[in-house]
């Protein structure tokens, strides 16, 4: 699946996932890329690796400054190189609409990101080495597992066709992917998962900077004050009317008064402009919707 004289190129966000993809690239390249090395200390007409690997991260309000963090963590201990890039789904009308189809409308920005990554990255080393690139490629990973096939709101999937992006993880269970992490030293390994922040915002409820940044701001103020670190589920949902909605695992949900007594309802409502908010168990996808219609993906817009 990895090529040695491709740019590739993981969908890089700092999850287990991602992060097991990126490890397992990066060992994959550096182990052939050593081999190459070696012969050609032993063998005049031995090929040396011509091409190249990097964690691309996209950056927009969508991400939490916490994962940025995070990735940037694993990136170093897995050595590879780190490249961070503005995506621009922010500015995308269908993208704001939250209608059902941001997940397919943001991936699609994300790919089409990464390929320009990849592509520059081809035409420096097709400079610098031109008798050696002719047949370079450009290969994009992400850290799809089996789990995520199963889901049909996941319509990024569909994004991640269309880019031909390889996904290595596809016949492996989120359980596996962490049991595969751990043993290969990865610090996130348990770390419970964290999308975007698009992902809590209810169908309807525009996906605007200032939504999102709200709810980053919510889920920061309900992990201080009820000392949860990232081993543990944490959302604030935005409903329809202003609602606040934060969700707790089991072990949490017996601490949630302290979040009252903490100014909560001043956070949500005075500062952040929530209406209303409320406490319930957590749970994964609980706000994710299909679009509704006959509207076909091959007919929604994006604005790239």
């Amino acid at each position: 699946m990895m090529d040695r004289d491709a740019a590739n190129v993981v969908a890089f966000s700092g999850g287990v996932d991602s992060s097991l993809v990126a490890d397992l690239v990066y060992r994959t390249f550096s182990s052939h890329t050593n081999l190459s090395y070696s012969k050609a200390n032993n063998a005049s007409n031995s090929t040396i690796n011509t091409g190249s690997v990097q964690a691309v991260l996209g950056i927009s309000s969508a991400v939490p400054q916490t994962q940025i963090t995070m990735a940037r963590a694993v990136a170093e201990t897995i050595g590879i190189q780190l490249v961070e890039v503005t995506t621009t789904e922010g500015s995308d009308e269908t993208y704001i609409k939250n209608d059902g189809h941001a997940c397919y409308v943001c991936k699609t920005h994300l790919y089409s990101t990464l390929k320009s990554v990849a592509n520059s990255v081809k035409r420096q080393h097709q400079e610098k080495s031109p008798e050696k690139s002719g047949g370079r490629t450009v290969i994009l990973y992400n850290g799809t597992n089996a789990d995520d096939t199963q889901d049909p709101t996941r319509l990024g999937l569909h994004a991640a066709s269309n880019f031909k992006v390889l996904s290595p993880l596809d016949q492996i269970t989120k359980d596996e992917v962490r049991q595969a992490a751990k043993h290969l030293g990865l610090p996130n390994w348990n770390a419970a998962a964290s999308p975007c922040l698009r992902s809590r915002l209810a169908m309807g409820v525009m996906a605007t900077s200032d939504h999102l940044k709200a709810v980053e701001k919510a889920e920061e103020f309900v992990r201080r004050v009820l000392v949860l670190d990232e081993s543990r589920n944490v959302r604030v949902r935005m409903l329809a009317g202003g609602k606040a909605m934060v969700e707790l695992d089991d072990r949490a949900l017996g601490t949630s008064d302290l979040l009252a007594e903490n100014g909560m309802e001043d956070l949500l409502i005075s500062e952040l402009g929530f209406q209303s908010w409320g406490v319930r168990g957590f749970k994964t996808g609980s706000v994710a919707a299909m679009p509704t219609g006959d509207k076909s993906l091959d007919s929604v817009k994006v604005n790239l």
